[in-house]
């Protein structure tokens, strides 16, 4: 079994990569087309650790009550975050307007990585490296996304990078929960947070990074970035 502090080493690399990923946007601000392609990358990303990682543990641990609880209560809470957030949305600090949705929306996502990541080395070496490998492109996308998003809203360099440095974190200590106390949850417990997840998830690419994603005009480049970022995935998942 790995120890706890390789682990969290492993954790690091993700964090490095979004990062590098906000890093990248900030200082050469992508165009509108070129973030829509990010968005739809990300999109297809989040979508294949959903259907990849999660969506299989779900089924396999078997107790619909429990994924009934789980899923409903992540549906209801981003319900809740995106309702609040859109009296929200017209809030103004001193350089624009804070997208809490996406950037809630997105820290959702990070958070259930980074406990995914930590449990998998408990499944085995090979798995939690592999999905070290396949969370780093995934955060280097939403990084990149993040990055664009606050870009467009007019925010100063330094509040992206805080925001950026924010979500970062909220992987690497998820994936200590994960790495321990998550670990010992029942197979019940297990089965709500996975399902937690799920819908929030789902939620996020449909909801959030697919509607920001669209308001550019659409392109077969656009689907095909989705696609691809799901594929790519995909493939990484086969050989966890």
């Amino acid at each position: 079994m790995i120890s706890l502090s390789n682990i969290l080493l492993f954790a690091l690399i993700p964090v490095a990569t979004m990062l590098i990923g906000g890093g990248i946007a900030i200082f050469k601000q992508p165009s509108g087309n070129v973030r829509s392609l990010i968005l739809h990358f990300a999109a297809g990303v989040v979508f294949s650790v959903v259907a990849v990682e999660i969506l299989p543990d779900v089924i396999k641990i078997h107790k619909a009550v429990q994924t009934i609880i789980g899923f409903a209560l992540g549906f209801l809470l981003m319900i809740f975050v995106k309702k609040l957030t859109s009296k929200s949305d017209t809030i103004e600090n001193s350089s624009g307007n804070i997208p809490w949705g996406l950037l809630i929306a997105i820290g959702v996502d990070i958070f259930i990585d980074g406990l995914l990541l930590g449990i998998a080395f408990h499944v085995g070496n090979t798995a939690g490296i592999l999905l070290a490998i396949a969370l780093s492109l995934e955060l280097l996308s939403l990084g990149i996304a993040t990055a664009s998003e606050l870009g467009s809203k007019n925010f100063s360099n330094g509040k992206k990078i805080f925001w950026i440095g924010i979500l970062a974190s909220l992987f690497f200590i998820s994936s200590l929960l994960g790495a321990t106390l998550l670990n010992n949850l029942s197979h019940g417990a297990m089965e709500i947070v996975l399902s937690f997840g799920l819908a929030a998830l789902l939620f996020l690419v449909t909801e959030e990074l697919l509607k920001e994603a669209h308001e550019e005009r659409e392109t077969v480049w656009h689907t095909a970035a989705f696609f691809g970022g799901f594929l790519l995935f995909m493939i990484l998942g086969m050989y966890a």
